[in-house]
């Protein structure tokens, strides 16, 4: 008897998309943990090092919707084994480059590998588990990520000692696995696909100009000046007027906007929304705060930011549980109410000297509102829309995370830059200002404070959201998810 045959397809579908999770975690958390020695082993700028991190956000922000797009024309294996293919080799490449240029390059064709994993992800699994049971396996996806984000920061600043390419070359490895398990083990649902639909391309090509033309002028704006920021928001404004147009206008768009007209869907990609902003530029954050101004050494930072991975980890299975129990929306507002007084509380204590039990219990309620809210809320969203639009319900729901994730790193960098004389800006972001006097280090302190204001009072708004409006509606019968296995 076949392992296909003994075990249910859904938990094999599960282990496949709980791998990719947990690859892509623990890459961003070794690279984090990573970007003060590249800053100094490379000689580069603030700037390429932002666009080292964020080439790949971005690259995947464009190409989600695309990729969503794709799978329910072409298949989710297919391009889900793709992205595990695309992704391992970038990884391998980016090890061995010492251009800068290159290695932005190459983060941004790892993008290109992350996108067909994650914009596929949540759809392969809601196609393989009923409605019923969907809360838990999202949960389970989401304490892989958990797990990869509790071992990424610990690992990255091992593997820095061993050099900072290893924090690239442990992921082939990882990713040779996971393309094979991929391949062995997933199934196309057929009856979701319909290859009978032409492809956009205007949507495609409109829609990927403007959307980068956004987050370069962003960028480039908080990092070095603003000078520019006019022209790319222009060419940015024309591209997505142009890119709604089409979208409106013809038969089988990229995006389906008619799909913003179910309450559920609509509501809960805002709460995702601004749920990234406010959390996703706290790892970052804290990375420089740890190794910058107070001189821990990578392997310390990593180990220092564990408490947020922990109650992601404590929070998310449960969360799914609950959440298929009782329907998302307390769980949904909880997250949101927990992670926004986190914020707050790093806003209120944050300091040179702040005793670090302050600081791990403000990440661990923080870590537990974000378990509590992502899976009911990729659940509400994967569980309001048919089959043939999952693709579409999923990637649209990572390009606003991915999208609020690049625009909370930019927006908190040029805070602090903004308020950190130059000199004590590159020490603090290579990890060498700890020894500088206090009052040299008030401005970046100060700053930080600033941005996490900033991004409380942001989730409050999404508190009041969750709070007031339905969070998910009774889905027709005729939707009703199925599994050949249950």
């Amino acid at each position: 008897m076949s392992l296909h045959q003994r075990v249910s397809y859904k938990w094999l579908a599960l282990s496949v998309t709980s791998l990719g999770a947990l690859v892509a975690s623990m890459n961003s958390g070794t690279l984090i943990i990573a970007l003060p020695t590249l800053l100094r082993d490379l000689h580069t700028s603030l700037l390429d090092l932002i666009w080292i991190l964020l080439a790949y956000n971005l690259t995947q922000t464009v190409l989600v919707l695309n990729v969503g797009r794709f799978s329910d024309m072409w298949g989710r294996k297919r391009l889900f084994v793709l992205g595990f293919a695309v992704f391992t080799a970038a990884a391998l490449l980016a090890g061995m480059t010492s251009s800068v240029g290159w290695l932005i390059a190459l983060r941004a064709l790892q993008g290109v590998g992350g996108a067909f994993m994650i914009a596929n992800s949540s759809a392969i699994v809601t196609d393989a588990f009923p409605r019923s049971e969907l809360g838990l396996a999202i949960g389970t996806n989401q304490m892989m990520v958990a797990v990869g984000l509790i071992l990424g920061p610990i690992l990255g600043g091992w593997l820095t000692t061993l050099g900072w390419r290893w924090v690239f070359w442990f992921n082939v490895p990882l990713g040779l696995i996971g393309l094979i398990w991929a391949l062995w083990t997933l199934r196309e649902p057929q009856a979701a696909l319909d290859r009978r639909d032409p492809v956009d391309f205007v949507g495609n090509l409109t829609y990927a100009v403007g959307l980068a033309a956004l987050m370069l002028g962003l960028s480039v704006g908080g990092i070095e000046n603003w000078n520019k920021f006019p022209i790319y928001a222009v060419i940015a404004v024309l591209a997505l007027i142009a890119f709604f147009l089409t979208e409106l206008r013809i038969k089988k768009p990229m995006l389906d906007l008619t799909l913003f007209g179910r309450t559920t869907f609509s509501l809960n990609n805002l709460l995702a929304f601004i749920s990234a902003v406010t959390r996703q530029a706290l790892t970052f954050l804290f990375v420089f705060y740890f190794q910058g101004a107070r001189g821990y050494s990578p392997v310390l930072a990593g180990l220092a930011l564990g408490p947020l991975a922990v109650g992601l980890l404590v929070a998310s299975p449960i969360s799914g549980r609950l959440a298929d129990r009782f329907g998302p929306k307390l769980f949904s507002w909880l997250g949101l109410a927990l992670s926004t007084l986190a914020t707050a509380g790093f806003a209120l204590t944050l300091g040179l000297h702040t005793p670090y039990w302050q600081l791990a219990a403000w990440m661990l309620l923080g870590g537990l509102g974000s378990g509590l809210f992502n899976s009911p809320n990729s659940s509400a969203i994967m569980g309001s829309v048919p089959p043939d639009r999952r693709g579409i319900a999923a990637g649209t729901r990572t390009l606003l995370i991915s999208v609020g994730g690049v625009l909370s790193i930019i927006y908190t960098i040029s805070v602090v830059v903004a308020s950190v004389p130059k000199s004590v800006m590159f020490q603090v972001f290579s990890g060498l200002a700890s020894n500088l006097p206090a009052a040299t280090l008030d401005p970046f302190v100060s700053g930080l404070r600033v941005a996490f204001w900033t991004l409380a009072a942001i989730g409050l708004v999404g508190v009041l959201l969750a709070l007031a409006g339905p969070v998910q509606e009774r889905r027709p019968a005729n939707l009703a998810m199925r599994s050949a296995d249950d």
